[in-house]
């Protein structure tokens, strides 16, 4: 069985600006698909295409990751960020939309609870769902509810939570809880990504991964890496090694099959 990536990085700051990029993060100071590929090459499993998430918000960033994803055998689709305050529902992404793109991210886990501080945010939802586009939420878990709210009101729009909806932090029983919330909704899937926080955090991601499959059962989640910024806590390998080992023999549709059929891949 092969991987779909559902969530990986790419950029090149000496392209276009990004703004939370630092030196001293750890972090390679370019990204790219072959660096990717040089990662994932001993992975038990063979990652043979990734949705590479737009890290950054400009415009000059998003025509670059079409550019690397219209010449990479393996990017297969991108998912580029919402800044609203622009003509079109995809706000400044509406500019350079093309088959390519097959979601848009609200990054907002800073923002209000109940996501009424982003603009647009409906309009988004509408044109996502007419156009067969995904909407992704990078959200905290007090935002979860607001998520669940939405999909409701927008039955024909698939939304995808990144990283469960809680990253690094704590499982908390109100966390759970609105997971569920957000899974009860049928047009909802999520990303198992972004959930290591140690290299021998085995116990966390088992939880997790028991947690978000009787959420969602197990054919709404998907695999996704979070690299390269999974590789400050360990390598793609050994990643991959440790997914596989909390996963306890679930379904494979986690590593190929659900990302195919929420990305239209």
């Amino acid at each position: 069985m092969s991987i779909v990536d559902a969530h990986i990085h790419l950029w090149d700051p000496s392209r276009f600006s990004l703004s939370w990029f630092r030196d001293d993060m750890g972090l390679p100071r370019v990204a790219l698909p072959a660096a990717l590929r040089d990662a994932a090459a001993g992975a038990a499993r063979p990652v043979t295409a990734a949705v590479a998430v737009q890290a950054g918000d400009t415009l000059p960033e998003m025509q670059w990751l079409l550019e690397v994803a219209a010449a990479d055998p393996v990017v297969r689709a991108v998912v580029l960020q919402y800044v609203p305050g622009f003509d079109g529902w995809a706000g400044l992404a509406s500019d350079v939309l093309n088959d390519r793109v097959c979601g848009i991210r609200v990054a907002t886990p800073g923002g209000a609870a109940d996501l009424s501080d982003v603009p647009g945010l409906d309009v988004l939802c509408e044109g996502a769902g007419s156009s067969g586009r995904v909407v992704e939420l990078l959200v905290r878990p007090a935002q979860l509810d607001a998520v669940a709210q939405l999909a409701g009101r927008y039955p024909r729009t698939t939304f995808v939570l990144c990283h469960l909806g809680l990253g690094a932090g704590a499982p908390t029983r109100e966390w759970q809880e609105s997971l569920r919330r957000c899974a009860a909704e049928p047009n909802t899937a999520a990303k198992f990504s972004g959930l290591a926080t140690a290299p021998d955090d085995h116990d966390r991601l088992a939880a997790l991964a028991a947690t978000a499959s009787d959420a969602f059962g197990e054919h709404r989640l998907m695999f996704g890496s979070d690299w390269p910024m999974s590789a400050r806590v360990d390598s793609y390998e050994r990643l991959v090694d440790r997914v596989e080992r909390a996963w306890l023999g679930r379904s494979d549709d986690l590593w190929a099959a659900a990302s195919v059929q929420v990305y239209g891949l």
